[in-house]
């Protein structure tokens, strides 16, 4: 184990070596690691070497071993292995309680764990874990602040990410998991510009996962799909472990669905699953491509593999409209009623989901609830997955002249609305329609159904029909 966090440290030390490196040679050789939301956790966990241990001959890690040299290059370590590594942390505070750096470790795996498998019950246990840290060496501390930097943003609180990510960044500038949290905290605050200056910060300190799923993500907001694509395939072809290809290879399969290529998203998530047969995001996003392509019963039971290994309010959502598109009431009230009821539980562990409640909310329960909720949700995180939804939730209660004030934030490109998202035009051209404005109705619900003719099987279906009728005009 000692000696696999030395070589976990040495493969540190070796990226924040090369941070003079241009970024257009690093692109060409981008090494992927993670899913976006692991890779900066992963970070804080090669530490608690014991400083006085003798060196002994190389050896196959052990399983928390593995889990500290993923970490070393932002990986996902596979479950069995990040288990390990928690009950090795966990056994190491009991008998050192005052070791700040164990503390980070055992915190920001916590954070990973509840992220991998979806369980908010970890989330306190990492804050527990991180502050024992702050007590125990409550200043300079970087990992501890970058392990509550992790937390925020798992639990969706942008600000406070933001926060903890700038004050790690003013004691170790060079480092660079705290810039991988702060794009991640910018996306979320709606502050683009910004996202995009603390990724060209990243990119120019290290390579990897952090980069490479950022960079994609970047690329996405201004528009660029097929350059995030080619990101992500490179990285792809380039995976060292399974768990890491299939982080890839789903991302990949995000984008090609959302432009409306389901039978290529369909092929990239089966590559993913036979990657890592429990990689939740793959199997959702299986059942997702296989609704857009009417292979309906695959696609319910795929989502229902994905809510077993990741009980997810959004993949609730999803599998519920699924559901009502084929009139099964019942079925649909099942999942709605286990987003409210896994909702209230991450609630309860400082998780903010307001956005997918807002959005079940605005479709599916009272609009001018949802409305008060995503009010409070735009004044925490103005993006433009909230001017959207709060924009339809506005028309859902009736009110559209509100409501169209947001919805042409999202799709226009002088106010951050770069973003080619089938479900934005299509909520603004039902409003335009609503509003009597038959020509922006028509172009915009047309754009909606040519990036992505089969967007929800709930609304594309009446995005066809509301085209149908101001196309008749």
């Amino acid at each position: 184990m000692e000696n696999s966090m030395a070589v976990a440290e040495a493969d540190a030390a070796s990226a924040d070596a090369g941070a003079g490196s241009s970024w257009s040679g690093r692109r060409r050789s981008l090494r992927a690691y993670a899913v976006a939301g692991c890779v900066v956790v992963g970070g804080v966990l090669l530490l608690t070497q014991h400083p006085k241990s003798a060196p002994r001959p190389a050896a196959s890690p052990g399983p928390a071993g593995r889990a500290v040299i993923a970490a070393s290059a932002g990986a996902p370590a596979s479950l069995s292995d990040l288990t390990a590594l928690i009950r090795e942390r966990e056994a190491q505070v009991q008998e050192n309680p005052g070791n700040d750096r164990t503390w980070a470790a055992l915190g920001a795996a916590y954070v990973e764990r509840g992220t991998r498998t979806a369980d908010s019950a970890f989330y306190p246990k990492a804050e527990r874990a991180l502050r024992g840290s702050l007590a125990a060496r409550p200043h300079g501390n970087v990992d501890a602040l970058d392990g509550l930097a992790a937390l925020a943003a798992a639990r969706g609180d942008w600000s406070t990410a933001r926060k903890w990510g700038a004050a790690s960044v003013g004691l170790a500038p060079n480092r660079w998991r705290a810039y991988a949290v702060l794009v991640d905290a910018y996306r979320g605050l709606g502050d683009y510009a910004a996202a995009g200056k603390s990724l060209d910060k990243l990119s120019g300190l290290t390579t990897g996962t952090a980069v490479t799923l950022r960079t994609a993500a970047v690329y996405r907001d201004r528009g660029w799909r097929e350059d995030a694509a080619a990101v992500l395939s490179d990285a792809a072809a380039r995976a060292a472990t399974p768990t890491e290809r299939a982080a890839l290879l789903s991302s990949g399969g995000d984008l090609a669905w959302e432009r409306g290529e389901p039978q290529d998203a369909l092929r990239r998530f089966r590559a993913a699953s036979t990657a890592d047969p429990h990689y939740p995001a793959a199997l959702a996003g299986q059942a997702r491509a296989l609704a857009s392509l009417g292979r309906t019963d695959e696609a319910v039971r795929a989502y229902r593999r994905a809510l077993a290994e990741h009980p997810s309010p959004e993949y609730a959502l999803e599998l519920g409209e699924l559901y009502e598109a084929q009139g099964l009431a019942g079925p649909a009230g099942t999942q709605y009623d286990a987003l409210r009821t896994w909702a209230a539980a991450r609630g309860a562990n400082g998780v903010d989901d307001a956005l997918i409640l807002g959005r079940f909310e605005a479709d599916h329960g009272d609009a001018r609830a949802a409305v008060v909720r995503l009010r409070a949700e735009w004044d925490r995180a103005p993006n433009l997955r909230t001017a959207d939804a709060l924009g339809w939730a506005l028309h859902r209660d009736g009110r559209d002249g509100e409501a169209i004030e947001l919805l042409r934030r999202t799709t226009d490109r002088q106010k951050d609305g770069t973003v080619r998202d089938a479900l934005f035009s299509y909520h603004r051209g039902s409003v335009e329609r609503a509003l009597g404005l038959p020509a922006p109705a028509r172009r915009h619900l047309d754009e909606a159904l040519r990036i992505n003719p089969e967007f929800s099987p709930l609304f594309a279906p009446r995005a066809r029909q509301e085209l149908a009728t101001v196309t008749r005009r």
